[in-house]
């Protein structure tokens, strides 16, 4: 579920069939355009079984789909299904978060001990001296519960309806120590956004799925967007996912069922290209947030040294391309890769998504999960 660097686009010079056609009504991407061409190279021979993809400005989008939504039926994607998010929950909860302070319900200054006292209470990780703004920018110097034992369990995926509660994730994480001191560093850390969901429920009673359908989903008319608490199948149309490890002879797992309780408020929506989209347009439009309050969101910190890895805000990141600056998230939990951009005025989105991982990176599919959306970006209409 981590949010990439930004690596530099690396040249393959073989190309797979680009999108096939698709039904009435639906705007095809040309098969030498740049969307569908980076689709194809993002599922070339080492890359990922299937993808789909949306570019647009304004209302002229256009939609693509290389390789197998279904591996083993080896069906083509339909760029309208239903896939996992991933860590593109964040910006969701950040957002809620954000309209919570707005109401002045709370403050991004409240330490996490003021709303969850004790939880964040062992091995040097302390409650008191970290922020619900540094939980939102990954400078709480948390540890991430996803790692290890615990996320080799989760990829073992054995028992998908498994119950896991905040507080045990949270306990996870804090069975190690901090990697810095509160505000210090930049460190990825979904431990923050289990801890952002818990103190969501304490400020409003609710838990954080209910208040993201009720302040986000609900209000854009997402239809296709939902945040499951316990059930591990995706509703149909869906994008199947599956867990392969690139350069083994381990045989293709499909993952579709996958249990949505390990990542909760930090990774465990469900949307489609459109519906991300949407939110995306309806965020940096300033349709979600007051402007003090997207202010704080657009308010980043770097993350890292190298200047290449770009800048992160409060669930967004913000990094140059070629054609600008864009802001952007990646998500990726098991079976499920997604990449999103959009232009600062909310203006032009890119959103693709692909349907293999197996936790572990494969270095081409990084690279081109990102490198090609910017091109797809890049290639759309300036005026």
């Amino acid at each position: 579920m981590k949010l990439r660097k930004v690596l530099r686009s690396k040249v393959i010079a073989i190309f797979m069939t680009a999108a096939t056609t698709l039904s009435a009504g639906v705007a095809v991407a040309a098969p030498g355009s740049a969307l569908a061409s980076g689709l194809a190279k993002l599922t070339g021979p080492d890359g990922v079984i299937g993808a789909i993809g949306m570019a647009r400005k304004g209302n002229d989008a256009e939609y693509a789909r290389s390789g197998f939504g279904d591996y083993f039926a080896k069906a083509p994607p339909d760029p309208h299904a239903k896939f996992r998010i991933g860590s593109n929950t964040k910006a969701f909860v950040s957002v809620v978060l954000l309209q919570l302070e707005a109401e002045r319900k709370l403050s991004l200054n409240d330490t996490v001990d003021k709303w969850l006292p004790g939880v964040v209470a062992k091995n040097g990780n302390d409650g008191t001296k970290i922020t619900l703004r540094q939980l939102l920018n990954h400078t709480s110097g948390l540890p991430d519960y996803l790692a290890g034992q615990f996320a080799q369990g989760y990829s073992a995926n054995l028992n998908p309806n498994e119950p896991y509660v905040p507080r045990h994730l949270v306990n996870a994480a804090l069975a190690n120590k901090p990697t810095a001191a509160p505000g210090t560093a930049w460190h990825y850390s979904n431990t923050n956004y289990v801890l952002a969901g818990m103190v969501i429920q304490a400020a409003t009673g609710n838990p954080p799925a209910v208040e993201v359908a009720h302040r986000i989903i609900t209000p854009l008319g997402l239809s296709d967007t939902t945040f499951p608490t316990s059930d591990p199948t995706l509703p149909a149309p869906r994008l199947n996912g599956y867990f392969h490890v690139h350069g083994s002879t381990s045989p293709v797992r499909d993952v579709t069922s996958s249990n949505v309780q390990t990542t909760g408020s930090a990774g465990a929506m469900v949307s489609t290209v459109d519906d991300l989209a949407d939110f995306e347009r309806a965020l940096f439009a300033g349709k979600l947030l007051p402007p003090a309050q997207q202010e704080e969101l657009e308010t980043t910190v770097p993350m890292g040294h190298d200047p290449a890895a770009g800048r992160y805000g409060l669930g967004v990141g913000q990094t140059q391309t070629p054609c600008g600056p864009v802001w952007t998230h990646t998500g990726a939990v098991l079976g499920y890769e997604s990449t999103w951009l959009s232009s600062p005025d909310g203006e032009r989105q890119v959103v693709v998504a692909d349907n293999e991982y197996s936790l572990t990176l494969n270095p081409a599919v990084t690279e081109d999960l990102f490198a090609q959306p910017v091109a797809a970006y890049c290639a759309l209409p300036k005026t």
